[in-house]
């Protein structure tokens, strides 16, 4: 097939949508399809352009055999919900000659648009009508359902119109994909046809991404000794996840000299947490910036517990990728997740894990308290093997391909 790809964010970057993104494309050329992306100038999860990328306008690169048409866009130092409108609808602006000379290139068989920003496939549509492509919606998040759960959004006639717009995008599309059961749910219930929606979750390389032991871990690295307790959140440190808690939680815990609190990652709660464990006087607190991809392995080996936080208000509107790669690599996370989520379920049914309520900071000491106490190897065994059955990679590229590969045009 003739595949092109549109999201604002792919590889080079390491977290988050890009990340996954980036590891479809190249899937996809090395299976000989001909894979084309419109994307932007890489700049998540830092907030800020690339060192490699910065000056740099519209230009064209090869990534993995994938060519990436990249475009320059807005990139805020202090994310707002204004001025991440602003950015999200400069990269549209921006793409927009990349999308208006593919009409006059060979006809691209499907568009695959990445959600959010959802809007973005706003020029897909208009593409696969003209063209009589294939449309898919790749739902990451459920952006604006998140943005008004969150306040981020609080005109009601600005939100209405988001949710028309969006659900007009979904219903015009040939395949509508999402990554957790719970989101598909709630597609449904926006009124979009059942029989086009499929669940498309991410996935982990489990052969690259494995157990390690603490001493091929970061441990020495990061300055800290093979029997300190360590507590890891690793991974975007943004307003999705209520990461607060982590350095309130920590006060606790700050008479004890064996356990340590670390956030590994960058975003724009980043300072905010920085100040709060300053203001604090935490000795216990530890702030790194994200590590490479060859390094993932020995960073979560590096952590006794691991931490998957998010808000009430968004269960089941986004899905922690961090805790793929933590269940990958044989690590026991600490979820916070309402019951009858995706997450609840997951961690329940498959006891990969120990659950505790969202933004409750007393239930978050009590999950560390019995996480330090409790031989956490049934978890660790249980959460490989979890990996292993339902997140591979190979295994979830290889049905995507297929059912692509199926689906007829709307």
């Amino acid at each position: 097939m003739r595949i092109i790809i549109y999201g604002i964010n792919y590889s080079p970057e390491l977290t988050g949508i890009g990340k996954y993104t980036g590891e479809m494309g190249a899937w996809l050329a090395n299976q000989g399809h001909t894979v084309s992306v419109i994307t932007a100038i890489p700049y998540y999860p830092e907030w800020q352009v690339h060192e490699k990328y910065k000056g740099k306008l519209w230009h064209k690169e090869y990534i993995e055999g994938v060519k990436v048409y990249r475009c320059p866009l807005y990139v805020p130092k202090k994310v707002s919900s204004i001025k991440r409108i602003i950015h999200e609808l400069s990269f549209l602006f921006s793409a927009f000659p990349i999308w208006f000379s593919t009409l006059f290139q060979k006809k691209y068989d499907a568009v695959i648009c990445i959600a959010p920003p959802f809007h973005l496939a706003l020029l897909p549509l208009l593409y696969s009508k003209i063209r009589n492509a294939k449309l898919v919606s790749h739902i990451q998040d459920l952006q604006v359902d998140a943005a008004k759960e969150l306040g981020m959004i609080k005109n009601n006639f600005f939100l209405n119109g988001m949710f028309k717009a969006e659900k007009f995008i979904l219903k015009h599309s040939s395949i509508v994909s999402t990554i957790s059961p719970g989101m598909l749910k709630k597609i449904v219930k926006k009124g979009i046809n059942s029989l086009k929606i499929v669940l498309f979750p991410n996935w982990v390389d489990e052969h690259a991404i494995k157990p390690l032991i603490k001493s091929q871990s970061l441990r020495k690295e990061f300055g800290l000794k093979e029997d300190d307790k360590v507590v890891l959140y690793s991974g975007s440190l943004g307003e999705k996840q209520g990461l607060e808690n982590i350095v309130k939680a920590a006060v606790h815990f700050s008479a004890r000299k064996d356990v340590y609190f670390i956030f590994v990652g960058s975003g724009g709660g980043k300072e905010k947490l920085e100040s709060a464990a300053r203001e604090a006087n935490l000795t216990n607190v530890m702030f790194f910036p994200l590590q490479v991809y060859e390094k993932l392995s020995a960073l979560l080996a590096t952590a006794d517990i691991h931490l998957v936080l998010q808000k009430k208000s968004v269960s089941d509107l986004v899905m922690p990728s961090k805790l793929i790669n933590i269940m990958a690599t044989g690590g026991c996370p600490i979820v916070t997740a309402p019951k009858g989520s995706t997450l609840f379920d997951i961690v329940s049914k498959h006891n990969v894990g120990i659950l505790v309520e969202p933004e409750d900071v007393e239930q978050l000491k009590q999950g560390i308290e019995k996480a330090l106490e409790t031989d956490l190897q049934v978890y660790r065994k249980n959460a490989r093997q979890y990996a292993e059955k339902f997140l591979s990679k190979a295994s979830i590229l290889k049905s995507w391909e297929n059912y692509l590969q199926l689906t007829p045009n709307l």
